[in-house]
């Protein structure tokens, strides 16, 4: 199990597909670790497997407490078509507990869904909070681009071209393809004492593994 956690620690920027393989057999040995249920899940999100996705990580929730995930949960929603429960899930109770970042990602995917509902408006307020004009680096980036893009459907072109214009192609480029930070699976080095194919019982109340409820895009800006 050990190993498979490490590879989808290694894979999942660059292989989401064999990370997620590497996930699903180590649910297959440990799917009643919550972080078995976090590398399954953050990896059935990055392939689009979106239903998945949500399940497993409402599951890593029960077991561990975590509102750490809910950025996540409600771009899940949106890759299923429901912007409608991305909002919801946006105003979780829990989520004053989100770190600076993760309120920065979930204001990302609410001004997502708001596009989604044709409300570029509020698309663009979304955007106004705290977090987001204080974040840094790459993820300032990535919010510079989603308010370009709320900004664009407002009509407001020339604005949406200034929001860009401190940020150099590399930059932006690299914020297009960059891995959310809270979404890194944390990988723990577990004594892997299964023997290679032996066969473990899914956990109680579930079945294996589901497969994708719905390949399409998802993102946050």
């Amino acid at each position: 199990m050990g190993r498979h956690l490490v590879m989808v620690g290694r894979l999942l920027q660059s292989d989401p597909e064999l990370a997620y393989e590497h996930a699903q057999a180590a649910v297959r040995r440990g799917g009643r670790v919550d972080v078995v249920r976090e590398a399954a899940g953050l990896a059935a999100y990055r392939t689009g497997r979106y239903g998945e996705a949500l399940r497993e990580l409402r599951t890593v929730r029960r077991l561990n407490g975590s509102p750490e995930h809910l950025p996540v949960m409600a771009d899940c929603e949106r890759g299923l078509g429901r912007p409608e429960r991305a909002l919801v899930v946006a105003q979780d109770p829990e989520v004053a507990e989100l770190s600076a970042e993760a309120m920065v990602e979930l204001a990302m995917v609410v001004s997502g869904a708001r596009l989604d509902l044709d409300e570029p408006e509020a698309a663009l307020a979304a955007l106004g909070t705290p977090q987001v004009r204080a974040a840094t680096g790459v993820l300032a980036a990535r919010a510079a681009q989603a308010r370009a893009t709320a900004l664009d459907a407002c009509g407001r072109h020339d604005e949406a071209e200034r929001e860009l214009a401190p940020y150099s192609a590399e930059e932006l480029a690299e914020a297009a393809g960059d891995v959310d930070e809270e979404d890194d699976v944390v990988v723990y080095d577990l004594l892997d004492d299964t023997v290679e194919g032996e066969q473990v019982d899914a956990p109680e109340g579930e079945g294996p593994p589901p497969a994708a409820d719905v390949d399409g895009p998802g993102h946050e800006a």
